[in-house]
């Protein structure tokens, strides 16, 4: 590897590391024990199987912590390992933070597993450092005749130009959510599908201490995530905040803090805050995404509340999440893909359990649990339309942007247009790259 890569790849860490964001199913945590000795030994014990002609062993990392998605992990895992005898995948759970910090220093010692998942809006920048195989062939052979079933937005994060390096695992997005109980009290008689009806809706239910809109615009990419659909609404886009269209987003935000419709709080809020405020009846309408549907049926089991499409300017817009999944270069590839075709075609084995939207329409249509949850229904709709963080390699400093524009904003030091035109600086400077 050429010393500037492995200068980059080092430079990059910092910023990776802090690209943690609401929409993936675990949380971090910091029992990374006994990581280290299956990440120093992973490429051994894949090199000697192949090389003897026994079964090949594959080591997976991923950073779900949540019972519910290790167990969607174990599900996939073994139903791969009885589908044939000639590959197993063993999974190896691996602290979010951790994992950021050993493949970028596993690029310089070349230890690292064969298989990662990691947030779409990570995989950019780590196509970039060398980090995944090249799967084009592979994909256009099993997958190029219904390429279009696959979601768009999730699909794009594992490209650069024309070339694949993975496949999306599964998706997610954000939707809207209402207290229906109390837009009937202030005679609100349906959800709000314009900006101009919700800012309506906000006017007649901000009060008593209850605000209109709970959104997360804390100072990391959860705050970046929750800004996006509101630039991409106005049909501006990540590269051009400082567009009409980009400056009227900012506009908004601003406003609804000026009028009390929303928290001034937010800036210190995550997507997790933003839900206890909207579960608590302290505000009436919010801004997050299908994993928190649960949560909020568990913290308020009697509230009466539903989910639409996020209210539009001039077209409706949210943006993805989730996770993809790579195989390392030079990793035992033509198993690997074995491995990814496998888990594109069987997403049903452990969708659900991590509380995902299949990446394929055609399985989610057939996903039940989905189709006849109308809760869930609306963020499958979404994803027809929404779009990814990115994809760029400097995505983690076109977040810090777009977050710093989107506090600056709400805590009125600068104007709409005076943080769209910082913000923009900073993202041209980071694209130069």
């Amino acid at each position: 590897m050429k010393i500037k890569r492995v200068l980059a790849c080092i430079m990059a860490l910092a910023m990776l590391a802090t690209s943690a964001i609401g929409c993936s199913s675990g949380k971090t945590s910091s029992t990374a024990g006994t990581v280290a000795s299956d990440m120093a030994t992973a490429s051994t014990v894949t090199e000697s199987a192949s090389a003897s002609g026994e079964k090949v062993t594959l080591t997976l990392w991923d950073y779900f912590e949540g019972v519910n998605s290790q167990k969607g992990v174990k599900a996939l895992v073994t139903a791969f390992n009885e589908s044939q005898s000639k590959i197993e995948v063993k999974a190896v759970f691996t602290p979010r933070d951790e994992m950021d910090k050993q493949l970028s220093i596993g690029l310089v010692s070349n230890k690292l597993p064969d298989l990662v998942l990691i947030d779409g809006c990570d995989y950019a920048s780590r196509i970039s450092m060398g980090l995944f195989a090249d799967v084009t062939d592979n994909f256009n052979k099993d997958f190029g005749s219904k390429v279009d079933d696959f979601y768009a937005g999730p699909l794009e994060t594992c490209k650069t130009g024309d070339k694949y390096y993975g496949i999306p695992f599964g998706c997610n997005d954000l939707g809207f959510y209402y207290n229906k109980d109390m837009f009937a009290a202030a005679g609100i008689a349906n959800p709000p599908t314009t900006w101009d009806e919700m800012t309506a809706a906000c006017a007649k239910v901000s009060k008593n201490g209850v605000y209109g809109l709970a959104v997360s615009a804390i100072k990391n990419d959860e705050g970046s995530f929750q800004f996006m659909p509101w630039l991409y609404s106005t049909g501006a886009t990540y590269d051009k905040v400082n567009s009409a269209e980009g400056v009227k987003s900012l506009a908004l935000l601003q406003d609804y803090i000026t009028k009390g419709y929303m928290s001034k709080e937010a800036i210190n809020w995550t997507q997790a805050d933003a839900e206890k405020q909207f579960a608590t009846g302290k505000a009436a309408m919010m801004l997050n995404g299908p994993w928190n549907i649960e949560t909020v049926q568990t913290d308020a089991p009697n509230l009466n509340f539903g989910v639409v499409e996020i209210p539009k300017d001039v077209k409706y817009a949210s943006v993805t999440g989730g996770e993809d999944l790579g195989i390392i270069k030079g990793h035992h590839e033509a198993e690997g893909w074995e491995f990814l075709k496998f888990t594109a075609d069987n997403a049903l084995t452990y969708i659900d359990d991590m509380g995902y939207i299949p990446s394929t329409k055609s399985l989610a249509a057939k996903d039940t649990a989905l189709q006849n949850n109308p809760l869930m229904k609306p963020f499958v709709t979404i994803l027809d339309y929404a779009t990814p963080r990115g994809p760029s390699a400097q995505w983690p400093k076109v977040s810090a942007a777009l977050y710093t524009a989107e506090q600056q904003v709400m805590t009125n030091q600068k104007t709409p247009t005076d943080a769209a035109n910082e913000a923009q600086t900073a993202i041209d400077a980071a694209l130069k790259k």
